[in-house]
């Protein structure tokens, strides 16, 4: 092999680039794109232009598959199998760290101190300085509960068989009354069923267990009681089996079953659940039937009267876990320990961590089910901050989200840290004080979802100003102040709220008008308005938790427009409506409603393809020959919302319930989703607005938002915009959680909260109007605000 001349450079050195080539997954066209690695590249785009479908679906999951494969074969079979994305080439990947919005903890006793190790840590701590000493570090958690036996255990020793006793024990720290939860229940039984009604005349009132489904068939069919006979004349004994027997293996139309009693089948399947982590329907349900309290054993602490007693300094560990986290690492600083000083050194770090990127508000014990998702996002980066490994990818989605201008600044100087370190750096994000900073951009669109899917534009930010994509015209737009705000119609009055930092603060919010509710993260915003607002009559709370559903649910399911369109179907046709239903009677038997088969290959990656029966339409063949006007019922849901609004608007078919629920999916901007998408396809901007469009079908007076523009575009802000402003127009209020200057700036009146966070903010720091709060500057909102609009002074 020949030398290589100086000017030549190593051969190691070339791989500077991630290569795309091909891709395809979701909506992509077919992208191909090179991407400089160890510079900052931030990848934008309306909502649903597939943004995260390049960056996660396809650079991010290969990455993450490739890896998974230098494992050996009895490794893999217990990790997730990834198949690979739909991409030619794919070439220059190095280790992807994801550090993406998925809200954290479906389990309620997953805290932010689980969640980061930092709990781990404060064990072992208070297990080697906790006085009096009471065991090891499971002796402080929660999730660990004490237990005992004794028994005789039979050994082989020098070839004869000795029998000997042995007993054991271990000391947690779990609170046996609300095991480890910090709260009890109790279940309202009028909520589970009505007692003058039989099982057949759909006596349960519990959601999924009427219809006809396999849940009431189980306890229609058990045998154990007359499914006809009224619940309110059944014998004691027969009461019992429904509601509290144990489980029992039995056969229901030929099928294995467990039945279960009511009340712990319910238990099982929706009160064990995080509540934040249940579809509406369920958690409202809940919220009906559950009462829960703060546990009166451990007062909410989660541990034993045992682990409450052991302090280091006279504070317990559910003390250090109950305070402000800038406090905690004061704390822990002050303890001066060298038997433990590796263990406070790496405590500190992470405590620090948090106070650096801004959650310096938060204690360890906040379940982390309550954090947004911008927090769980900056949560997650913790572990990463003081990391030693580079020439890692690290893959961020929207770390803005959540973040008051103020706060945004101290986010792009942690992944330009990140960058500098040698890392590659790919963002998804829509805020241009983040695109900013960026060393690369990559527009994609030009549209949403099947209009989408192209690169439009890659090169520097200044390039990008002058390129004519839907993000260049709107890099630079301001909404300007209002020359005239609306007058209200009257007040809301919030007297001494005092939910978690809010310090006793009487505030009246204007009806009639649209209110912004403003203030750093963890300045009380939250805390406001759930607290106080969102659980009055009239009141439509509209929060951040997330849509969950299957590859089965789609826009169709979600917002009930189906079940319209499954009656005019079976009108029309003179059948049953479960027929249109790919969850149902209708549904293909060979893909079950799928439209897939999927083959499982136990380590490889399974395999999905498109069912040979309906190809893919999900019905059986006989159901598609069913009309409504000139469509099937498959057609119909192959339908983009705005084709779908003309054809049910009227004539022979016309929906007007249909038709209703279409204007409000178009209504906030979602007239190219079609109607049968699968809704683990929709990006987090498509989410949040579907969830707002069905929600806008309840009735009330005051709609409460929070945080609205979570995975908007800057185009997709002025229609928002547009939204609000029908709403306050037709009579409604409007009060709105947010940190986008563009809300704030087209609001009628603003109230402030800060002027920090955690134990520094929790006051209201200024009620007015925009123009009021621009001209006076006095708190961090008021001057980002003005900087924003063009005032200076």
């Amino acid at each position: 092999m020949a030398a290589r001349t100086p000017a030549e450079p190593h051969a190691a050195d070339t791989h500077d680039l991630i290569r795309v080539h091909g891709a395809r997954v979701n909506n992509l066209k077919d992208v191909s794109i090179e991407i400089p690695k160890r510079r900052l590249t931030v990848f934008t785009g309306v909502s649903g232009s597939g943004k995260s479908s390049l960056v996660f679906g396809t650079i991010a999951a290969e990455s993450q598959r490739l890896i998974n494969e230098t494992y050996s074969a009895f490794v893999q079979g217990f990790m997730p199998t990834l198949a690979r994305p739909e991409v030619d080439v794919l070439d220059g990947l190095t280790t992807a760290i994801l550090v993406d919005q998925q809200r954290m903890g479906g389990d309620p006793r997953s805290t932010v101190g689980t969640a980061t190790d930092a709990n781990a840590m404060l064990r072992i701590l208070f297990s080697r300085l906790g006085r009096p000493h009471i065991g090891s570090a499971k002796a402080f958690s929660f999730n660990v509960a004490s237990i005992s036996g004794a028994g005789a255990v039979t050994l082989e020793k020098g070839g004869q068989t000795v029998r000997e006793k042995r007993s054991f024990s271990v000391v947690g720290g779990m609170c046996p009354r609300c095991e480890g939860r910090g709260s009890v229940s109790d279940i309202d039984l009028a909520e589970l069923y009505d007692p003058g009604k039989s099982i057949n005349e759909g006596a349960i009132s519990v959601p999924g267990y009427s219809g006809g489904g396999w849940n009431s068939r189980l306890y229609a069919e058990s045998g154990f009681y007359d499914p006809d006979k009224p619940i309110s004349e059944f014998t004691k004994k027969e009461l019992h089996d429904f509601l509290h027997r144990e489980p029992t293996r039995m056969k229901i139309a030929g099928i294995n079953m467990t039945y279960e009693g009511l009340i712990p089948r319910i238990q099982k399947s929706m009160l064990s659940k995080d509540r934040e982590s249940l579809q509406p329907h369920i958690r409202a349900f809940v919220d009906r039937a559950v009462t829960f309290t703060v546990c009166p054993d451990c007062d909410g602490t989660r541990l034993t009267a045992l682990a409450r007693s052991s302090t280091i300094g006279g504070v317990s560990i559910a003390d250090a876990c109950a305070m402000q986290i800038s406090d905690l690492a004061d704390w822990i600083r002050g303890l001066d320990e060298p038997s433990v000083a590796p263990l406070l050194a790496a405590l500190s770090r992470t405590l620090d961590s948090f106070v650096e990127i801004g959650l310096g508000y938060l204690a360890l014990d906040r379940p982390a089910s309550t954090l947004s998702g911008g927090e769980a996002q900056r949560v997650k980066m913790i572990r990463h901050l003081g990391s030693s490994l580079t020439d890692v990818t690290y893959v961020f989605d929207e770390p803005t989200v959540g973040l008051h201008p103020h706060d945004i600044q101290r986010m792009n100087e942690l992944l330009l840290r990140l960058r500098d370190k040698g890392n590659t750096v790919l963002v998804v994000e829509h805020k241009p004080e983040m695109i900013a900073i960026a060393d690369h951009v990559v527009d994609l669109g030009p549209g949403a979802g099947a209009g989408g899917g192209s690169v439009c534009f890659q090169g520097p930010v200044s390039a990008l100003r002058g390129s004519d994509t839907v993000t260049g015209r709107h890099l630079d737009d301001r909404a300007a102040l209002k020359d005239e705000v609306r007058k209200p119609t009257g007040t809301l009055p919030i007297r001494g709220a005092s939910t978690n930092n809010l310090r006793d603060v009487d505030v009246d919010i204007p009806l009639g008008v649209l209110v912004v509710v403003t203030g750093v993260a963890g300045s009380g915003k939250s805390s406001l308005i759930h607290g106080s607002v969102a659980h009055r009559d009239n009141v439509v709370a509209i929060d951040q938790s997330p849509i969950r559903g299957s590859r089965r649910s789609n826009p169709a399911t979600y917002t009930g427009l189906l079940e319209p369109i499954r009656k005019a179907f079976a009108k029309a046709n003179g059948v049953k409506p479960a027929l249109f239903s790919a969850n149902s009677e209708g549904a293909c038997p060979t893909c079950n409603g799928a439209g897939v088969i999927y083959s499982d290959l136990a380590i490889m990656a399974g395999v999905a393809t498109v069912c040979d029966d309906c190809e893919g339409k999900r019905f059986q063949a006989e159901v598609l020959e069913y009309r409504l006007g000139d469509r099937d019922i498959a057609q119909v849901l192959a339908m983009p919302v705005d084709e779908a609004l003309a054809f049910f608007a009227n004539g022979q078919t016309g929906i007007p319930a249909a038709h209703k629920i279409l204007d409000r999916l178009s209504d906030v901007g979602l007239g190219y989703l079609s109607l049968g998408q699968p809704l683990t396809t929709l990006s987090g901007g498509e989410r949040q607005r579907l969830k707002l469009a069905a929600r806008m079908a309840d009735d009330g007076g005051v709609y409460v938002l929070d945080e609205p523009t979570s995975g908007l575009h800057l185009a997709d802000v002025e229609q928002l915009l547009g939204l609000l402003d029908r709403l306050v127009t037709a009579g409604k209020s409007v009060i709105v959680i947010e940190h986008h200057q563009a809300v704030m700036a087209h609001a009628d009146w603003i109230v402030d909260l800060g002027p920090g966070a955690g134990h520094d903010g929790g006051r209201i720091v200024f009620e007015g109007t925009p123009a009021e709060l621009v001209a006076k500057r006095e708190t961090l909102t008021g001057r980002h605000l003005a900087e924003y609009v063009g005032v200076s002074g």
